[in-house]
């Protein structure tokens, strides 16, 4: 334990110096000052245990900026932080482990999850976003503007691609495995609805750069569900669904804009908050995430464990995983030339293989009597949140 002085404060508060060798041996050299500095020798060591004399100033002596070190101490409080800081910003690496435990634990003790009420799904979507806004800043969504050839693509995969997936699919889990009607109309309800907002985070975690362009397509498509989904789900399961476009709207401000909006702000206006903020929001980014995909599970259990079940299963795994593979190759055959192709094939895989699954469970439960209808939304729910981390694993080992 000793005591430093001002000019020893200084090259202590280098972490690097800190955790140098014990030979802490260098020369000084000052020149000439005016004030309280001119009475410092011209060169000085430091050395642990760390002493200083004292200043003399106006015949007073005293120690100014005292400051009490222990250099093992130092050393072991510097390295908790960082392995601390470490851990939480490497959270996202567990997300495909707490949306598989929250799976399992969904199945076999839904009252774990009953609790998270659908009422909780727009502020834990939002909670997501503004992850993504408070990483991100405006000239990132301008330039995303910038490029409406991808916006279109995007555009294309969700409500081109994935409604003709979704109505074959419908088709044959009826005419092929004899499922109800109400099943098939469910798989293409899947189909019809807008972008989830989960494939924005993906996509953050994967190819950050992307990420304001990946929320411009699913904002893009959400805003024009209001008359989109009503006529493809016309078109392909034979019923008009009146969605509520004020409802809509409100739904895109509260989950898309407003959250990110806020994102924004904070990270110019408060930066030093923001950056405090920023190593938690990974973890905390975790546990919403496996509210919101076992809350669904849990609170259908029973149409999932149907005797339907495992069939509905298998057709909504592979609905998905064509949907990421066509979106994928879509875009790397008309995008080809693109300096980020790589990127924007992955981003566009994410929109077209992820929907708002949590919309179309929610046009079911209102809008069909037969709860059935709700079964393979509730299903889709887990499948594409699945398949989207695992596809995040996948893609960012590859980039390393």
């Amino acid at each position: 334990m000793g005591v430093i002085s001002p000019i020893e404060t200084l090259f202590l508060k280098s972490h690097h110096r800190l955790l140098q060798p014990r030979d802490y041996s260098y020369p000084v050299v000052l020149n000439n000052t005016r004030g309280h500095f001119a009475n410092f020798p011209r060169s000085c060591s430091v050395e642990f245990p760390l002493r200083s004399n004292p200043i003399s100033q106006n015949g007073k002596s005293s120690y100014h900026w005292r400051i009490y070190v222990s250099e093992s101490d130092t050393n072991e409080m510097y390295h908790k932080k960082v392995s601390i800081m470490e851990t939480l910003k490497q959270a996202n690496s567990y997300i495909p482990h707490a949306i598989l435990s929250s799976t399992i634990l969904a199945l076999l003790y839904p009252p774990s999850f009953t609790w998270f009420k659908p009422r909780y799904f727009v502020p834990g979507l939002g909670f997501m976003m503004f992850a993504v806004g408070i990483n991100s800043n405006e000239r990132d969504f301008l330039e995303a503007l910038k490029r409406p050839d991808a916006i279109f693509a995007g555009y294309i995969g969700q409500y081109l691609i994935k409604p003709l997936l979704g109505y074959i699919f419908g088709l044959i889990a009826v005419s092929l495995f004899n499922l109800p009607t109400s099943i098939g109309a469910g798989i293409m309800l899947v189909s019809c609805v807008s972008g989830a907002q989960l494939s924005n985070y993906t996509t953050f975690l994967t190819d950050p750069s992307l990420a304001p362009l990946s929320i411009v397509m699913t904002s893009v498509s959400t805003a024009t569900a209001v008359l989109v989904t009503p006529m493809l789900s016309l078109l392909l399961i034979g019923k008009k669904l009146p969605v509520d476009v004020i409802g809509m709207i409100s739904s895109i401000l509260q989950v898309v804009v407003t959250p990110i909006a806020a994102g924004l702000l904070l990270n110019r206006l408060f930066p030093r908050l923001s950056n405090a903020i920023k190593p938690f929001l990974p973890a905390l980014t975790v546990i919403d995430m496996g509210c919101c995909i076992g809350a669904p599970l849990a609170l259908n259990i029973d149409s999932i464990l149907s005797p339907f079940g495992a069939t509905i299963l298998f057709l909504v795994v592979t609905f998905h995983l064509l949907a990421f593979v066509a979106g994928y190759f879509f875009t790397g055959f008309f995008f080809s030339k693109a300096p980020d192709v790589k990127a924007l094939q992955r981003t566009i895989s994410y929109e077209t293989g992820m929907q708002s699954s949590l919309l179309a469970l929610a046009l079911a439960t209102k809008f069909f009597q037969d709860p059935l209808v709700g079964v393979p939304p509730a299903i889709s729910t887990v499948v594409m949140s699945l398949m989207g981390v695992s596809l995040v694993t996948i893609w960012k080992n590859r980039k390393e």
